[in-house]
């Protein structure tokens, strides 16, 4: 017994925490991309070391980070703006993808072993993230689902630029979802219909559905969707 409470400690000690630099950068992060901090929120240093259990001066490095990412914009003994998702990001993120996206569906067919699988067991998923009203974890999700179609091509270089795309299609989506609530049960319809086009080997199909599919986040660039 005794041997087992020493070891079970020894454990214990073993876990360590990350550096504090590294908890303040996802605990902001996450809020960013969760929508807790909203873009155009003002974080202070003092808020979020109380927040996260730190001193300041890993909340310094944390928020020197997430300024090179592009999420917030640093002011001198002010603190963080939480950079507001802007129409040109929008443009600009939706004509990388459908440079990418198109590609990658059309290379999916045949689609490879696994696939087909894989989508199913994720659009089950965002189907019960919909109907908890999960809007965070369907648009992680989301982003899931097409990441698969990308990756399934097996083209290294390509899949790694669309995950430099990850924390910014992450932060739309989550947005657009609590602005365009309808707009998630349209989502799980077309995914369906891309789900449907791979099954079926159509090429074609599955191309102008994804271009139609990532094309809605265009108009909504332009002020079109209401």
């Amino acid at each position: 017994m005794r041997t087992c409470c020493i070891y079970a400690v020894r454990m214990t000690l073993a876990v360590k925490q990350p550096p504090a630099a590294d908890r303040v950068y996802s605990h902001v992060k996450q809020g960013v991309l969760e929508r807790r901090y909203e873009g155009g929120s003002l974080l202070t240093e003092g808020e979020l070391a109380e927040a996260v259990g730190v001193s300041r001066t890993p909340v310094r490095e944390a928020l020197l980070r997430l300024e090179a990412e592009g999420l917030i914009r640093l002011y001198p003994k002010k603190g963080a703006l939480v950079l507001p998702v802007s129409a040109q990001e929008i443009a600009d993120v939706i004509e990388t993808r459908l440079l990418v996206e198109e590609h990658a569906a059309r290379k999916a067919v045949p689609a490879p072993a696994g696939l087909v699988e894989r989508l199913e067991e994720l659009l089950a998923r965002q189907k019960q993230q919909a109907a908890a009203g999960d809007f965070a974890g369907a648009a992680v999700t989301d982003r899931c689902f097409h990441a698969e179609i990308v990756r399934s091509g097996g083209n290294e270089i390509l899949s790694r630029l669309y995950d430099q795309l990850r924390d910014r299609q992450l932060r739309m989506g989550v947005a657009i979802m609590h602005s365009h609530p309808d707009r998630l049960a349209k989502t799980l319809a077309e995914h369906e219909e891309i789900l449907d086009a791979l099954r079926s080997d159509d090429a074609e199909t599955a191309v102008g559905l994804v271009r139609r599919h990532i094309g809605w986040f265009a108009h909504l660039a332009r002020g079109e969707v209401r």
